[in-house]
């Protein structure tokens, strides 16, 4: 008896659950998706922004791919843990990722077949030729050292979420143990930049080993939500501190180097705790993820995110007409991408994806 009450004592030691003060949906989520979607975006018009004071913004958006692998991490791990002894993890689970990714995915690839005219420098034949279709058909295309059409650029880091997934999933389900998770995710952490030091012949530039930086960063943030009972202003401080810490290290001494994408980990890591803590809060900082235009662009993320270099290069004919009006026209050009990429997502979110998405409830 006393041998079973032990073990009952060290069970709930390690069990892990949802903190009280939480609620099931977090609206400022969806704010920073929005932010991440548009740093994405606007790093992307780039070269229509040399000689204007957004321009150096601008070239930092690409880090908005970091902040989407922070909050897919944490939110994914949350399900997860929350699933954990449930019947069905497996199918429900993967049930539910197939059914967000792969419709729009599919539709991504089977438009850019039809349109390659349009969508890609090369003939179809000449794409399977560089990165054949059965990689994007596994999701391992960024781990083939051939360049992928323009329009089909962005899945790399499709690939490497559904990678990392495909493996984590498995380890929530059977170790069990918060602190072997947290050990993974460390070593995880710590080991990124450390393969991004390398330079083996078969790495290339969207290999995943050199990107899980951002993934186990939020994976750590919702393990240690669910693992540790801490108070809502304990979480809130170390949001604060993160941020401090990362985006400081960032701009300074981590620039340019392997580490960047480390210090940018930190800082995104930091935000997304702070704004979870801070959750129905009045601050400026909550008011703007929760209302506006941000939580709108997180709605229709990943539609945008898909989509707009296939709009993009689609207006190619209006970036020639406006060449010959300098930066007015080049501000034209970007205000345009901006515009038909939103209606394009929009068009695709109302009309499409949230239609699937009502499937869920069979998983």
């Amino acid at each position: 008896m006393q041998a079973m009450e032990a073990e009952a004592v060290s069970n709930s030691a390690v069990a892990t659950q949802r903190p009280s003060w939480l609620p099931a949906r977090i609206p400022e989520l969806d704010g920073l998706r929005g932010l991440a979607v548009l740093g994405v975006l606007v790093y992307h018009c780039h070269p229509f922004l040399v000689g204007t004071p957004a321009h150096e913004a601008a070239l930092w958006g690409w880090a908005g791919v970091t902040l989407f692998f922070v909050l897919s991490g944490f939110l994914i791990t949350s399900i997860l843990l929350e699933s954990q002894k449930k019947p069905h993890y497996f199918r429900n689970f993967y049930g539910r990722r197939l059914l967000r990714i792969w419709p729009l995915y599919l539709l991504a690839l089977a438009a850019y077949v039809i349109q390659w005219a349009t969508f890609g420098p090369d003939p179809t034949t000449a794409a399977v030729r560089t990165v054949p279709w059965w990689a994007y058909v596994l999701l391992v295309q960024n781990l083939l050292p051939l360049p992928m059409p323009p329009a089909l650029g962005p899945t790399w880091s499709l690939a490497i979420e559904e990678q990392y997934y495909l493996l984590w999933a498995p380890m929530v389900r059977y170790l069990k143990r918060p602190w072997l998770l947290a050990l993974l995710l460390a070593a995880t952490l710590a080991g990124s930049p450390l393969m991004r030091m390398q330079h083996f012949s078969w790495f290339t530039s969207t290999h995943t080993v050199t990107h899980l930086d951002g993934i186990a960063m939020g994976s750590l943030v919702g393990l240690a939500l669910h693992a540790l009972r801490l108070d809502r202003r304990i979480w809130l401080m170390l949001g604060c501190i993160g941020m401090g810490l990362g985006f400081s290290a960032a701009a300074t001494f981590a620039g340019g180097t392997i580490f960047l994408d480390s210090a940018l980990t930190v800082g995104f890591g930091g935000t997304l705790l702070a704004a979870i803590a801070s959750t129905g809060s009045g601050s400026p900082f909550n008011a703007l993820l929760r209302r506006g235009p941000l939580p709108f662009y997180g709605k229709i993320s990943y539609g945008l995110y898909m989509t707009h270099i296939f709009v993009f290069i689609y207006l190619g004919w209006f970036n020639t007409r406006l060449a010959a009006f300098g930066t007015p026209g080049n501000l034209a050009v970007v205000a345009m991408r901006v515009t038909a990429s939103t209606a394009v997502a929009a068009a695709l979110w109302y009309g499409f994806e949230s239609k699937i998405l009502r499937l869920k409830r069979f998983f």
